[in-house]
């Protein structure tokens, strides 16, 4: 029986994920990994970097940001928006909220970056996110894993309500404003007044950290659906976007979970490939950029567009055929990719009405 419930929660993530219009890319944070800022130049050649990947599975041509503000200033605009322009990547904007007592600096970057870049700046721009992982950062478990400073659900309502105020004249007016967090911050009930104030739903979905759920890698889909099918419920009719994902390619064990290429290949195959072209999807990640972090997902070395592992995903999988490598081969397989798609999950969907 338990098997059953996991292959229907399965089939309907595929499903609703399928009707989705969807983007693809990274996480991209301010600083490299030895802690230093970002400049244009190396945002550019982050993008550049993602859109060249070797056989990905479409174009990653989005990036997910944390901030609006370059790092080491007070309220310029983050670089990572020229360089975005320059190579033509859409992106999720960030705003900051933990560890600080406003938004103000923030929203003056954002102001900024509207008036200096203009409509091409507004174009690129598919969201703004109101803060990231705060309310898992005061939860029982953040604080078990000290995760940092958090911001609590009344604190992050007031931020949107600001952020909402602050774009309600601008060429940003119409862009969806939303809120990223953990999935066990989304399912737990003190935290529905920031459901309510959004327009849409980040999730950071991590099988490798759930040490309580049995997170050994042949386990791994199972939890996923599992933590993602609560996201999507205690979401409502909020569109859930898929903010944060990855396997690490290497580091210390946690819990079951082992750190490695082949399982985070494997996370990829399984995972990823079930969602790239069905639903919004920002990877973790193409660049490492926190240096106190012990596991490090970054899928290519030094910004290689040859990736650690052959991101090309299996057949059948109905992500959207490989890039960036044989056109011919990949041009013949998108009639079937797209059929796949919906046939093959309604199909099951029925095979699985009928054995109940």
């Amino acid at each position: 029986m338990y098997a059953l419930k996991v292959l229907i929660i399965a089939v309907w993530i595929a499903l609703v994920a399928a009707q989705q219009q969807s983007y693809l890319g990274f996480n991209s944070g301010a600083t490299l990994d030895d802690n230093k800022a970002k400049q244009q130049a190396d945002f550019e050649k982050e993008f550049k970097a993602a859109q060249g990947l070797h056989g990905s599975p479409g174009s990653f041509n989005s990036v997910r940001l944390y901030t609006n503000i370059q790092f080491g200033t007070t309220d310029t605009p983050i670089s990572a928006f020229q360089a975005a322009i320059a190579t033509n990547t859409s992106m999720l904007l960030g705003i900051w909220c933990s560890g600080t007592k406003g938004i103000t600096s923030e929203l003056n970057a954002l102001q900024s970056a509207i008036s200096q870049y203009g409509q091409k700046f507004v174009d690129l721009v598919v969201g703004i996110s109101v803060g990231s992982e705060d309310l898992y950062r005061i939860s029982e478990t953040g604080i078990e894993n000290k995760a940092g400073v958090g911001t609590g659900p009344k604190e992050i309502v007031d931020f949107i309500k600001l952020v909402r105020s602050s774009i309600a004249n601008t060429p940003l007016s119409k862009k969806p404003v939303g809120h990223v967090d953990a999935w066990s911050a989304w399912d737990n009930s003190s935290n529905s007044a920031v459901i309510e104030a959004v327009d849409f739903v980040g999730t950071d979905l991590y099988p490798y950290y759930e040490n309580d759920k049995g997170n050994t890698f042949s386990n791994a889909t199972n939890v996923f659906n599992y933590i993602y099918y609560k996201t999507l419920s205690a979401a409502g009719d909020k569109p859930v976007w898929i903010t944060e994902t990855g396997w690490p390619v290497s580091g210390p064990t946690f819990g079951q979970a082992e750190a490695s290429v082949d399982n985070a290949k494997g996370y990829w195959d399984q995972t990823g490939c079930s969602l790239f072209g069905r639903a919004n999807v920002w990877w973790y990640t193409l660049l490492d950029s926190n240096p106190a972090n012990k596991e490090k997902f970054a899928i290519t070395k030094d910004l290689s567009t040859t990736p650690l592992f052959n991101l090309t995903c299996p057949a059948g999988s109905g992500a959207p055929p490989s890039i960036n490598n044989d056109a011919k081969s990949a041009a013949s397989t998108v009639a079937i990719t797209l059929s796949l798609t919906y046939m093959g999950a309604y199909a099951l969907l029925g095979l699985i009405c009928l054995s109940i």
